[in-house]
């Protein structure tokens, strides 16, 4: 009965957040009629938010849907790389989240209590590690590189965690592979976000990344089974392997950007067909 309600009570607070923000939440900038709704947004205001974004994105004028265009969208590589690369990012994160208390019960054997307690603090230094990744990025308009510290630092705390005696050691990779893997998540969306450009494109990239994403998290849930406790190592080298995939995968997409770049530079190509100078983000 006390499950029952706590799903009830984690529900109910679920949806009374989504009807507040039915209501708070205002639309895209270019719906005039919040200059009327929201005291701060002036119409000066909204022209330059319009160009802001525009300049980013190139896509202030909503168009029509396009099925064809839509869906064209595939043809571009990077396009999949991203989904990949998230996809192996939630591999590792909801791993964790699943089985996190199992691998500090079973495999670094503390006790019941003290394995729930002991999830806690890795999540808070992953917040910390989250937010100043996220801060020294765009401080220096980076994304490649802080995805790969990222994942390096997940990758030594995966190691440390499946394949070191020592308690403290192991346990201390645990802060290191789920700030590393955790503090990905949204850097791999900004990196995403910075390199694609158009309405139903952006579509098409958000739904192979949501998708990529649903399926990262299948394999996390699947691959730490019971019967490799105590050291859980299949799912550790699992995890490893995703790391892997998501440096490399980084590694050819900074060298294609940086090459385009350069060839935008010489006005040999006009990346993602815009007539703006944008660059990608490496």
């Amino acid at each position: 009965m006390t499950g029952r309600w706590l799903f009830i009570v984690e529900g109910a607070a679920s949806v009374g957040i989504g009807l507040l923000g039915f209501v708070l939440l205002i639309g895209f900038p270019d719906d005039m009629k919040h200059k009327n709704t929201i005291p701060f947004l002036k119409a000066r205001e909204v022209e330059w938010v319009q160009a802001r974004v525009n300049e980013d994105r190139g896509d202030v004028v909503l168009e029509p849907f396009n099925f064809k265009k839509w869906i064209s969208a595939g043809a571009d590589a990077k396009i999949w790389g991203f989904a990949i690369i998230f996809g192996s990012l939630t591999t590792v994160t909801y791993a964790l989240a699943y089985f996190l208390p199992q691998i500090l019960f079973y495999g670094m054997h503390f006790s019941l209590g003290a394995s729930q307690c002991l999830v806690a603090p890795p999540y808070a230094f992953a917040g910390i590690v989250m937010i100043t990744m996220g801060h020294y990025s765009d401080k220096y308009r980076m994304r490649g590189l802080p995805i790969v510290i990222n994942a390096i630092m997940c990758f030594v705390g995966l190691i440390l965690m499946g394949f070191v005696k020592n308690l403290g050691a192991r346990y201390f990779g645990v802060f290191l592979a789920t700030a590393g893997a955790n503090a990905n998540i949204p850097m791999c969306m900004s990196y995403q976000a910075n390199n694609i450009r158009g309405q139903w494109k952006r579509a098409f990239c958000s739904a192979t990344l949501v998708g990529f994403g649903g399926i990262g998290g299948i394999i996390g849930s699947t691959v730490f089974r019971q019967q490799d406790a105590p050291n859980y190592r299949p799912g550790l080298i699992v995890a490893i392997c995703a790391n892997v995939v998501i440096i490399i995968l980084v590694g050819l997409l900074s060298m294609k950007f940086k090459r385009d770049n350069a060839k935008a530079d010489r006005g040999e190509i006009k990346i993602e067909g815009s007539e703006e100078g944008f660059r990608y983000t490496i």
